[in-house]
Order: C-alpha cells, then sequence, then structure tokens
C-alpha cells in the first residue's frame, strides 16, 4: 500500500516538471535496490526487474548449530565441522552492488582522469603523497623485473621487486579500512542536511535543488567495508597495525568531513583518483597471481562471504574475488569522477536509479556534465515507458 502510493506520488511530481537535470531529483522508481548483474540491472526501470530484486538471498539459517559427537557419560568427544555455507533462502542483506558477468571481469582498463583545474591538480597531488607515504611505510615498490634475470621468488621478494601474501593483505587491508571512509561522511553530511532542512534528499531548497545521493554513498561505503570483511577472513590485524587504521581513519574521516562541508566536487575527486590507485593495485595483484608470482594464493578458495556477496560459483578463487573487488573500485571511480562534473546545486545524481554496466565503467573514466544529463533523460525515458506500459 505504502509502495503503491509512493509510486502514484512520484508520477505526479515528475508530470509536474520539464527539465531533465532538475525534474528527476525526485526518484522515479520505488523499486528496491539490491543484487544486480550490471547489464541488466536489478534496480533499472523495469517491472521484471523489480521482480528480479526481490529474489530471495541466502543468509544462514537460524538454529544452527554445531554437531557434536557425546560419549556415554555426556562429555564431548569430537567436533564435526560445520559449514557456514547458507542452507536457509531469506531475504537480502545487504545495500545494492553490482554482481559482474565474467566478460565484466575483465573489461576493467587503468585510466587516468586528466587534471583541468585547481582544485583536481590539488586533489590528484594529495593523493600522490598519500600513496607515497603508504607505499614508504608499507615498503610497496613493485618495481619492474630486472631484465633476463636468474632470481629466486624469494630474492625478488627480499629485493622489493615482489610482495608476499602477508605484505599484499596487510596493504589490501589498510587500504579497504581508509577506503570505505568517504561515502560514509558524504552520505552523514546529506543525511543531517535532509533532517535539517526536513525533506528527503532531493527537490528544491528555494531555487537549488541537491542531488539524491545517500543511497549512493551509503552503498560505496559498505561496499568497501565488504572487501575488508572478505579479506579479513584471510589475516587478522596486529595490535599495531589496528593501532595505525585508529589514527590514519581518525585523521582522514575529519579532514574530509571538513572538506566536504566546504567542495563536495573537490571531495569526490578525490576519491576518483584515489579508486584509480585503487584500481592500479588490484590489477597488480591479479597480474601477480596469475603470473605465478604469489604461489600461496594458487590454489586458495574464496572465502564463504565473497561467495554470498558477489554471487561466485561455489568453487571460486581468491583469483575471483580480486577480479571482483577491482571491478568494484572501477565503478566507484567511474561514480565519483562523474559526480565531481555535475554542478551540486543544480545536478541530480545520475546513478540514483541504474548505473551503466562494467563495460562502460571500465572503460570510460567517468561521465561529462552532458553525458550525466543524457544518461538521466533515458532513465526518464524507462520511467515513461514503464509507466505507459502499466497503464495498458
Amino acid at each position: 500500500m505504502l509502495r503503491a502510493q509512493l509510486h502514484q506520488q512520484i508520477c505526479r511530481q515528475v508530470a509536474g516538471r520539464s527539465s531533465v537535470l532538475v525534474s528527476l531529483a525526485t526518484p522515479l522508481a520505488t523499486t528496491r535496490r539490491t543484487f544486480s548483474t550490471t547489464p541488466n540491472p536489478f534496480n533499472a526501470l523495469t517491472s521484471d526487474a523489480a521482480k528480479a530484486a526481490a529474489t530471495p538471498h541466502p543468509t544462514v539459517g537460524k538454529g544452527q548449530t554445531p554437531q557434536r559427537e557425546s560419549s556415554a557419560d555426556g562429555a564431548i568427544t569430537q567436533s564435526t565441522p560445520v559449514t557456514t555455507v547458507p542452507t536457509m533462502i531469506r531475504g537480502d542483506w545487504v545495500l545494492f552492488h553490482p554482481v559482474y558477468t565474467p566478460e565484466e571481469l575483465k573489461a576493467v582498463q587503468i585510466l587516468h582522469k586528466e587534471t583541468k583545474t585547481m582544485t583536481d591538480k590539488i586533489a590528484y597531488g594529495l593523493v600522490r603523497l598519500a600513496r607515497a607515504g603508504f607505499d614508504f611505510v608499507s615498503r610497496y615498490k613493485h618495481k619492474p623485473l630486472p631484465p633476463s634475470h636468474n632470481m629466486t621468488l624469494q630474492e625478488l621478494r627480499d629485493e622489493g621487486y615482489l610482495l608476499d601474501q602477508n605484505a599484499w593483505l596487510n596493504r589490501i587491508l589498510f587500504l579497504e579500512t581508509i577506503a570505505g571512509v568517504p561515502g560514509m561522511v558524504g552520505a552523514t553530511l546529506r543525511h543531517l542536511q535532509s533532517l535539517r532542512l526536513m525533506r528527503r534528499d532531493n527537490g528544491p531548497i528555494g531555487s537549488k535543488p541537491f542531488p539524491p545521493q545517500i543511497h549512493t554513498l551509503l552503498s560505496e561505503s559498505e561496499n568497501e567495508r565488504m572487501h575488508l570483511m572478505t579479506f579479513m577472513t584471510l589475516r587478522r590485524p596486529t595490535p599495531f597495525f589496528r593501532a595505525l587504521v585508529l589514527g590514519a581513519q581518525g585523521v582522514f574521516y575529519n579532514l574530509l568531513f571538513m572538506t566536504y562541508i566546504v567542495s563536495p566536487r573537490a571531495c569526490h575527486r578525490f576519491v576518483g583518483y584515489l579508486e584509480e590507485e585503487a584500481v592500479i593495485t588490484y590489477t597488480r595483484c591479479i597480474q601477480d597471481l596469475e603470473a605465478g608470482r604469489i604461489p600461496e594464493w594458487e590454489s586458495e578458495p574464496a572465502p564463504e562471504i565473497a561467495i554470498d556477496y558477489w554471487r561466485l560459483r561455489p568453487d571460486a578463487k581468491l583469483l575471483d574475488v580480486l577480479y571482483a573487488v577491482r571491478s568494484d573500485e572501477t565503478t566507484h571511480r567511474f561514480v565519483n569522477h562523474s559526480l565531481a562534473d555535475l554542478n551540486t546545486t543544480t545536478d541530480v545524481n545520475p546513478f540514483a536509479f541504474r548505473e551503466p554496466d562494467m563495460h562502460v565503467k571500465g572503460n570510460k573514466i567517468g561521465f561529462e556534465r552532458s553525458e550525466s544529463e543524457k544518461y538521466v533523460q533515458e532513465s526518464h525515458d524507462l520511467y515513461l515507458q514503464e509507466k505507459q506500459k502499466g497503464s495498458n
């Protein structure tokens, strides 16, 4: 009943507006945003997609307890391992995120957004400075391999040409603890603004509407957190590592919080450049693994949380997880660079209702403002088509 009322309200609002970017400040669909294969996203403006979004999601069933064998006197003699693979179908448990096809996973390219404005140059310079500092602390060099070398794998690692599995995990874990901050900062500030103004994160504030981005930013933040949860199954950080994360997170969150208040565009550009570096890192890790330079991971099975989250094959390996994570980082790269090119006082979030597939996001650094406007218009047209179908 509530969903039907919301749908009717949206139809009335859209019918009474003309400007493309402003008219879509109110969401055009009330379909649930959950899992998605990006060529045909579940959050697209189609009735079939709406049904697909409601497909039950497996979670661990209630009441599952380990099976144990007891002796005659009741003492436990053996504990039978119990898998955490879900055996019960229930509702979805995370926010929207793409689920990629095998073709999409291989469609990612290393790209760079040219710096055009002073804000771009400052954002890129800060990212490069942060990366240089992080590389120094983590002893990450990734120098080109010497030509015609006869060095063993261990010698290459000792000389700084390669990282072992523990060094890769330390780098990835630290990266993911930081990468989950920006989305939460942006979503928090927009959430607080919505509360102050007593209205949803859309629609005009006088003559200045602001884009509905809360859900997009929350999804990004949770997606990064799920990356962390996945790799935490492979290595438990030391107390010293946790202390470093605590300090870095406190500094980064507060700096980003203050910057976002002044210039959301600068923050999105910074995150876009940060995600460029993340794509480079995961690409190099994948290349090393496929080249046999991380033999410890060659037969490493994918963690069950990753199989569940990205809908991987039951026999998926860690390499499949790395491909999925890299695709997620590519999505964040594309989305943040696109948001940074919008007018934050007049334009809406073009990804509030659907996203391009990885064939677009993997080969394009982001939408220009005119392309975002066109994409929003296409979303509008899809909505009107489905509205017309529903009335027939």
